[in-house]
């Protein structure tokens, strides 16, 4: 029976591109590598967007890959290539082969273990076409825009309205024997207007994203959203400069939990440039704070039963009741370091914030006094040093209420410190990204302005 391509528009099934990993093993072990590891990928996807009522773009792509590590002894090589031909299999291999060759050894290069592969490729449920003709994406994106550009008469110009749908299917294998694959969809719908009011304009946006096309936000929601977003920004000012409580609404806050998770990676430790240097054990966060990463979860945005180089994903808590339990690894820098991979060649898959019992009303109520950041600019981040410093938008809060929009402000802390001055986590999860929280609530935030 004739396999079915794992990919729309491809004509390759899983079978083939696990060959294709086979034979990309047994050239590099036929041209002298001690050990290998492969990959093929094929992607397909499409995307229109529209402005102003009209069709601007109708994009469709379709891209596949082939990458091949090898190792000879403890030097290392890799190479890649598009083209999927015997001959391409070989002079790719070849010409990691001569890398290698140049390459100066290094005692920590090497497969991960071999006896932390995964022994069960989970279906995590990733795969979810979206049967969509460019005719029905472009009414999608137009309803979308329409509703943004119809719901207030400020919305005067617009930025447009994008519909995208993806899909992907990946082969890793080692020469420990493993080999694994899986394959996944990722949809959205977005939206962006400009508004203006005597002299002044502001743009603001809104989209919904979901590997599930039936979980996605209704186009006119989108466009309401970005209209309403965009409009409450109109007659924004700067405010006092002064040491004062934040929120970071949920969208933001997700960004200050990626900063200690990428002080926490592999790199930055062996590299000795992180602010969190040998910080597991270490109370970073107050105790109500617990980050952990779920790579199992059904439809996850990251999900995954095995990271880049095959090693079995799980369950981790990388704080718990505020302390670092953990640091973020793949197997070269856990070597380097003299630990074990916690499974994250490839990044992170599903972290979670838990929150508190506030709803985003009553953290501002919380609050009192202070100002609500929806926007940050620039990347005044540095990580070794754990200075913050960067630009910011939101709205001036006072008893509770939000009183008017911001603009043109700066907040000024160190990371350290602001993690731990961290009061509460809202119930407001923003569930696109893959790291999941909801509004914090920070106080004693340097805040820069008249």
């Amino acid at each position: 029976m004739a396999q079915t391509p794992v990919v729309k528009s491809s004509s390759l099934t899983q079978a083939q591109l696990e060959s294709l990993v086979s034979d990309l093993l047994g050239e590099a072990k036929s041209q002298g590598a001690t050990a290998a590891e492969a990959a093929v990928s094929v992607e397909s996807g499409s995307s229109v967007s529209v402005r102003l009522g009209d069709v601007e773009t109708v994009e469709h792509n379709l891209d596949k890959g082939l990458g091949v590590t090898v190792y000879v002894g403890q030097s290392k090589g890799s190479a890649s290539t598009s083209d999927f031909s015997p001959a391409a299999i070989c002079d790719t291999v070849a010409a990691a082969c001569r890398i290698a060759k140049y390459t100066a050894d290094d005692e920590y290069s090497g497969l991960a273990d071999a006896a932390l592969m995964a022994q069960e490729v989970k279906d995590l449920d990733l795969a979810h076409d979206w049967d969509l003709s460019p005719e029905q994406a472009i009414d999608i994106a137009l309803n979308c825009e329409s509703a943004a550009r119809g719901a207030d008469k400020r919305i005067t110009n617009s930025e447009g309205a994008t519909v995208s749908s993806h899909q992907a299917f990946r082969v890793y294998g080692n020469s420990h024997g493993f080999v694994g694959s899986y394959g996944g969809t990722h949809h959205s719908i977005s939206c962006s207007v400009i508004a203006s009011e005597a002299e002044a304009m502001q743009r603001d946006y809104w989209y919904t994203a979901s590997r599930v096309p039936a979980k996605l936000e209704a186009a006119e929601a989108v466009g309401l959203k970005a209209a309403e977003r965009t409009v409450r920004r109109l007659g924004a000012k700067q405010v006092g400069t002064g040491v004062m409580p934040v929120i970071f609404s949920a969208d933001i806050a997700s960004g200050l939990f990626s900063s200690y998770l990428s002080a926490m990676r592999g790199g930055a430790q062996y590299r000795e440039s992180s602010f969190l240097l040998g910080a597991v054990d270490q109370k970073i966060f107050p105790e109500f704070i617990n980050i952990y990463e779920r790579p199992h979860l059904l439809q996850g945005s990251s999900s995954s039963s095995f990271d880049r180089e095959g090693v079995a994903t799980q369950d981790r808590d990388f704080v718990r009741n505020g302390v670092a339990q953990s640091y973020v690894l793949d197997s070269y820098s856990a070597r380097r370091l003299g630990l074990q991979t916690t499974g994250n060649a490839g990044g992170l898959r599903n972290v979670f914030i838990d929150s508190g019992d506030l709803g985003f009303a009553e953290l501002c109520k919380d609050m009192g006094t202070g100002l609500l950041i929806t926007e940050m600019m620039g990347q005044g981040v540095n990580m070794v040093t754990g200075d913050y410093s960067r630009g910011a938008a939101g709205f001036w809060i006072e008893n509770g209420e939000i009183q008017y929009p911001v603009e043109e402000v700066t907040v000024a802390g160190n990371l350290k410190d602001m993690f731990l001055n961290i009061q509460s986590v809202g119930t407001d999860v923003d569930r696109r990204g893959n790291v999941q929280c909801g509004s914090i609530l920070m106080d004693g935030l340097m805040v820069a302005g008249e």
